[in-house]
């Protein structure tokens, strides 16, 4: 008795996050098309000399240690690196919670509900693994970048000694 209570409790609770998760992924999907289009526009203004962030705040402040202008940079990638870290993981929570009702109208006959379940769970994590395929690239394309120039500051410094 006290066993069929507190699963039933966990099952009702863990439906109480689909929607939530589900909404999260659509929001982290439009991101990572959002962080795409910066992607490609930052790309633009590298080809002609010009988007290098971190060397454009060196020549503002010259007097940025090498420590600083990483955090500066990580401060940079951090929103795309989180999105691409925890994007997965709500597909796979946004896929296991449809998993329950599937199984139970699996059960019960209701081929209709498994199939409406699945498809439930499926397209999230489909979804959510695009929107991580994309700002993860992004993010290690971009991780490169700041590598490159933070490289070329070292040289400036060098240079200027």
């Amino acid at each position: 008795m006290q066993t069929n209570l507190i699963e039933l409790s966990m099952y009702q609770l863990s439906q109480l996050f689909l929607i939530p998760t589900l909404l999260l992924i659509a929001a982290l999907f439009l991101y990572a098309f959002w962080v795409l289009g910066e992607f490609a526009v930052h790309s633009l203004y590298r080809r002609h000399g010009g988007g290098r962030p971190l060397l454009a705040e060196f020549r503002r402040n010259g007097r940025l240690t090498a420590d600083e202008l990483d955090v500066i940079a990580h401060r940079q990638l951090e929103t795309p690196r989180i999105a691409s870290r925890v994007t997965p993981m709500l597909g796979l929570v946004a896929t296991m919670i449809p998993m329950g009702p599937a199984l139970k109208s699996l059960s019960d006959g209701n081929l209709s509900q498994v199939s409406e379940n699945l498809t439930i769970a499926f397209s999230a994590v489909i979804l959510a693994l695009i929107a991580a395929s994309i700002t993860y690239w992004v993010v290690n394309v971009r991780r490169r970048w700041l590598a490159e120039e933070m490289l070329e500051i070292e040289s400036l410094r060098s240079a200027a000694a």
